[in-house]
């Protein structure tokens, strides 16, 4: 079969249509790039003679002025070393395929409360946006910032997301694609640019924190549903997707205990009376399988049904931006540290680790420490 010099426009334009491509000389052992001319241009076709001496095609692209001969040899090349890495050819083909087949697979490893977790965020961030419509074989460290730098805009249309949150976003997204290539959906190469994306750099310590005054001047504005999450999480520090999820079986009056179930796992905590008085009027008249806590309508909370509605509240009572439902968990570690309760367990409250108390609150810790440690005679 004559080899044509396919690189060169000239020789392509003589070339009459037809389905069969034209084929260049190989560009690499077993591949060849090919030109299927067109009646009103041309696209570039790669095949492939692979292990198992079978013929495979791929359609690289029509050919113009930003897909020429080289970048054309260049793509052809990548679909070979995905080829010779393992990468199957299946529907999973973009940003967004891979992050939902992720939720999926992470709903098995980690439960239900770690999936919500992930699919909340994409749902945010990714299913929608440009990026999730994106090939894998196209994600680029500069596409990945990108996306990363329009989020934190202050215009952005997903208000509310700190930099902190957007740090958690970028770890879900990566290990999503990093899912991608155990699944071989794209090949371990691309790794290296979502490897290279770093995190924004944030203080570790949280910063809005409301006292006393200012977290009943935000009950005061509140009212119906979202109040009485708000005072939930005032109450228990727990996670607004553990109290949304909540059933009304996982409350036990005769225990003045909770039952939270979120992303690390189930836990039984203690109530303070405020907190047993809140969970019993929710679950007056309701069966142990109903929702305890619903929105204004009757009808379970969905993700983020509340952040617009805590955040009229936190304006209404004057309080700084940023406010959300975060901070209040953040406020009751703050008081439970500064209280007395210990760390551990007060992560045993909150569900979370030990490592994290010390690595957020540590300094909280220390001052509470000091104050009582002046309490006690020593000598």
């Amino acid at each position: 079969m004559a080899r044509l010099s396919i690189d060169k426009a000239t020789v392509r334009s003589r070339l009459k249509p037809r389905r069969e491509p034209y084929w260049g000389a190989p560009i690499a052992r077993g591949l060849f790039l090919g030109f299927r001319r067109t009646k009103t241009g041309g696209t570039w076709i790669a095949r492939v003679h692979d292990d198992e001496k079978r013929h495979r095609y791929h359609s690289v692209g029509p050919v113009s002025p930003g897909l020429d001969y080289e970048a054309a040899r260049n793509s052809a090349l990548a679909w070979k070393r995905h080829i010779d890495a393992g990468v199957t050819l299946t529907s999973i083909d973009s940003v967004a395929d891979a992050c939902r087949e992720y939720v999926q697979d992470c709903e098995k490893r980690r439960g239900k409360a770690a999936a919500h977790d992930a699919e909340l965020r994409f749902k945010r961030t990714v299913y929608d946006a440009p990026i999730g419509r994106l090939a894998l074989t196209k994600i680029t460290q500069k596409r990945i910032e990108d996306w990363r730098d329009e989020l934190a805009k202050p215009d952005c249309r997903q208000p509310g997301l700190s930099k902190a949150s957007l740090n958690r976003t970028l770890t879900s997204l990566k290990a999503a694609l990093n899912y991608a290539v155990t699944r071989r959906y794209v090949s371990a190469e691309r790794g290296i640019e979502w490897g290279l994306v770093k995190p924004f750099k944030v203080d570790n310590r949280r910063d809005l924190f409301l006292d006393l005054a200012q977290r009943r001047a935000l009950l005061a504005s509140s009212n119906g549903g979202v109040r009485d999450l708000i005072e939930a999480v005032m109450l228990t520090g727990a996670r607004a997707g553990e109290l949304t999820a909540a059933k009304c079986s996982q409350f036990d009056a005769r225990t003045s205990s909770m039952t939270f179930d979120g992303k690390t796992g189930k836990r039984s905590v203690p109530l303070s009376p405020p907190a047993v008085a809140l969970f019993a009027r929710l679950a007056r008249d309701k069966s142990a399988a109903d929702n305890l806590f619903v929105r204004d309508d009757g009808k379970p909370w969905a993700p983020s049904d509340w952040d617009k509605l805590v955040r009229d509240a936190a304006t209404a009572a004057k309080l700084p931006a940023g406010v959300c439902l975060y901070t209040l968990r953040h406020s009751f570690i703050t008081e439970a540290i500064g209280g007395g309760l210990s760390p551990l367990d007060v992560a045993r409250l909150v569900g979370t680790s030990l490592v994290m108390i010390d690595k957020h609150y540590g300094h909280l810790a220390q001052t509470a420490a000091r104050e009582r440690l002046s309490l006690v005679n020593f000598v």
